[in-house]
């Protein structure tokens, strides 16, 4: 389901999970449809991120990682006006997922092992 251009977002999506395979399949999904994808392994690399590119279209973020967690993370944007705003879907294995991520104010929770079409929709439909 390629998109065509002009209906990308050109504005980044950042994708926050530990797990380089997991990381780097979801990356190279995303990117095959034709989507800016940057990444980072920890929350506390994310939040570096952010600092520098406060506009993406949309957070991917896993729960638990090392160095700064998912809700870390979020505890910390929540306190930034420029980042509190931004679009987050947790993505996560973990069976209280979905309730952190409503918790956290999450738009959405996708469930690992990853649906490639919900991941997708998800996307698009911020992006």
């Amino acid at each position: 389901m390629m998109m065509a251009p002009a209906e990308v977002d050109h504005r980044p999506l950042l994708l926050v999970e530990d797990d380089a395979d997991v990381r780097d399949a979801i990356a190279a999904t995303l990117r095959d449809e034709g989507y800016v994808v940057a990444e980072a392994e920890n929350g506390r690399l994310a939040l570096e991120w952010l600092q520098r590119n406060s506009d993406p279209c949309l957070v991917l973020l896993d729960l638990w990682m090392p160095v700064m967690s998912g809700m870390e993370l979020r505890e910390r944007m929540v306190q930034d006006p420029r980042l509190a705003a931004l679009p987050l879907v947790v993505v996560s294995a973990a069976g209280d997922g979905k309730a952190r991520a409503e918790e956290m104010g999450a738009i959405g929770y996708l469930r690992k092992p990853l649906d490639l079409q919900d991941l997708l929709a998800t996307v698009e439909r911020y992006c």
